[in-house]
């Protein structure tokens, strides 16, 4: 359900104003309004910048460093620093971090350089060059190398890589050759390696402060990120009163919960403020705040996801729950696998914090509604329990409900799910517009349901097919009336029957093509009980034979048919479940949000507080 709002609209004098705004933000239950005119100032600018900075801090800080050895057990010294202190080191840690990678790269390339000349000594080679000899660096194919000892016969011959030779010249004039000598290092191999090791340990110390440092200072920068938030949104609302007789009053405007009345008044009569409140009417652009029971609250961030229902709008969450509920089942449909959500969801609860054990609860209750939906279909760990001959099943058998007839019980579903949701649309076009304004939806609740119904009585040899024949004509006669001439009671009736008849089109292909939709459940059930049973025929066909030992492949035999049994029930699991919860999105987002006319544009509900 939507929370009944209460519009408040108060008058402050300039000098109390910053003052009064503290109070209320202590209160904590006023949704403001925000109508700042013009840019931001720029205090305003500096605050939101400084907000963009700590963002980005605390999200690099998160996902940047990660300890890269235990060697190094480098603890951040508990000292107090300001956000501005923690940004900064961090910016200077990751400028260090760049540059040892940097400088790792070039040692590698030139560690990749110079292996093949092998480890020598450039002191003995600059001795060499003072006594006039000249020594050249050269690489070459095979081919080249052989006419260059034509040309120069002061070579010497050093290794030979992947089709290249490697030697040098020494000579006391210039080489006679038509090629340039290599460039290498200024360091020795042996130094360079010595080199990358410094580097390298220097890296995983930069990179177990940096985890510490992290790992201590996020929270820290995480709680200044709240107060500045907590500053700018007190500077927004500052900025979004507007000023009158002079800009000695500033005039503001929020919402307040029905519930939440009373505190207000008491506040505002306390400071003399003037105000008025009256309740939300219609055109109003009222804050959303759900309030829903324990089962349906967990069903809320799949409605948010959509987007929160306007004002006007009726709440979709207490529908959305129970067919999503059934629909996930649907779609996993193995009991086992609902035990597993269960056993899964209580561990996990224990685990985690107070803000994902709502998301462990839904879990649970998922694992349950899969139970019971996967005991009524008969499948247990891929096993049809409607083909066992276990006698203690046979009296449970007449209660499950055979693969041949889900098809049609998912098209069931389908068109339940639908009028449920023209009925919703007719209502909410009713609250919002009046009943006269509402005829058109009516109309098509009333021909859709009632068709529906007398087909289902003829199906079922209730009534005759006169009787049939008569409800279809009086049925579609009232619809046609609202659906062709009264769609609009303030436009031309002929403009009112070709809008009908383009009504008339988009329903007749847009029903059946979303009825036809919600076959996905039973294809999808139907998929992860197949894959399930071949699972468990591929686990029990093993039979590993040891003449010497067959004792020893007995065992092994068992060994690798749980280890199918485990991987492959685990994996069919986990795509069960991703299958059950992206379907019946899809059917709760499209299929059943356009038929119920749900637009999702509403805001959410925020008060002003710290």
């Amino acid at each position: 359900m939507i929370t009944k709002m209460k519009k408040l609209t108060f008058l402050i004098y300039h000098k109390e104003y910053e003052q009064f705004l503290e109070q209320i933000r202590e209160l904590g239950v006023v949704h403001i309004v925000e109508k700042q005119q013009g840019e931001p100032d720029q205090a305003l600018q500096a605050l939101l910048q400084k907000r963009t900075l700590y963002k980005s801090t605390l999200h690099g800080m998160q996902t940047a460093f990660q300890r890269s050895s235990d060697k190094y057990q480098m603890d951040v010294a508990p000292r107090e620093r300001s956000a501005e202190e923690i940004v900064n080191e961090y910016e200077e840690m990751l400028q260090k971090v760049q540059q040892l990678n940097q400088q790792l790269a070039q040692c590698d390339k030139d560690i990749a350089q110079l292996t093949p000349w092998g480890n020598f000594d450039w002191d003995a080679i600059r001795k060499l060059e003072a006594a006039g000899w000249k020594i050249n660096f050269y690489t070459c194919s095979e081919r080249d190398y052989e006419a260059a000892l034509d040309k120069e016969p002061n070579i010497i011959r050093i290794e030979e890589q992947s089709g290249l030779v490697y030697f040098i010249t020494l000579t006391r004039q210039t080489p006679a050759l038509e090629m340039e000598p290599v460039r290498l290092p200024s360091l020795s191999l042996s130094e360079l390696e010595a080199q990358k090791v410094a580097l390298s340990d220097e890296y995983e110390q930069t990179h177990a402060y940096g985890f510490s440092f992290c790992h201590y200072y996020d929270k820290v920068l995480e709680a200044d990120n709240q107060q500045l938030q907590s500053e700018i949104n007190l500077r927004e609302v500052e900025l979004s009163g507007e000023r009158m007789a002079d800009g000695t009053v500033l005039f503001l405007e929020g919402w307040v919960p029905v519930d939440k009345e009373a505190a207000v008044r008491e506040l505002l009569d306390r400071n003399g403020v003037y105000y008025e409140i009256r309740p939300a009417v219609k055109g109003d652009n009222a804050p959303i705040k759900l309030r829903n029971n324990a089962f349906t609250r967990m069903y809320e961030v799949l409605v948010k996801m959509y987007g929160m229902p306007d004002y006007s709008e009726l709440d979709p969450t207490p529908l959305v729950a129970p067919f999503f509920t059934l629909f996930f089942a649907f779609c996993v449909g193995d009991a086992g696998y609902g035990l597993i959500l269960i056993a899964l969801g209580f561990l996990m609860k224990k685990k985690m914090s107070a803000s994902m054990r709502g998301m462990m609860n839904l879990v649970i209750t998922l694992g349950c509604a899969t139970t019971v939906l996967g005991a009524l279909f008969g499948t247990f760990f891929g096993i049809s329990l409607l083909d066992v001959s276990w006698p203690w099943m046979q009296d449970a058998k007449k209660y499950m409900i055979s693969s041949d007839h889900l098809m049609y019980l998912s098209l069931a579903i389908g068109v339940v799910h639908i009028l449920i949701g023209m009925t919703v649309k007719a209502i909410t076009a009713t609250l919002r517009y009046g009943f006269l304004h509402a005829l058109s939806e009516w109309g098509w609740l009333l021909l859709v349901a009632g068709f529906v119904a007398t087909g289902g009585l003829m199906y079922l040899q209730q009534i005759t097919p006169e009787v049939g024949k008569w409800a279809f004509i009086v049925i579609g006669s009232i619809a046609a009336v609202g659906i062709f001439l009264l769609n609009n009671i303030r436009r031309n009736v002929l403009v009112n029957i070709g809008a009908g008849l383009w009504d008339t089109y988009n329903m007749a292909t847009g029903l059946l093509g979303d009825t036809l939709s919600y076959i996905r459940l039973y294809a999808l059930g139907l998929a992860g009980a197949m894959l399930g049973m071949v699972f468990n025929q591929l686990a029990f066909m093993i039979n590993i034979q040891v003449e010497a030992l067959p004792i020893l492949g007995s065992l092994l035999t068992w060994v690798c048919c749980g280890l199918i049994l485990v991987f492959g029930h685990a994996l069919n699991i986990a795509m069960s479940c991703l299958s059950g919860f992206v379907h019946p999105l899809r059917l709760t987002f499209v299929e059943y949000f356009k038929n119920s006319g749900y637009e999702g544009k509403g805001e959410a509900y925020k008060p002003f507080s710290h």
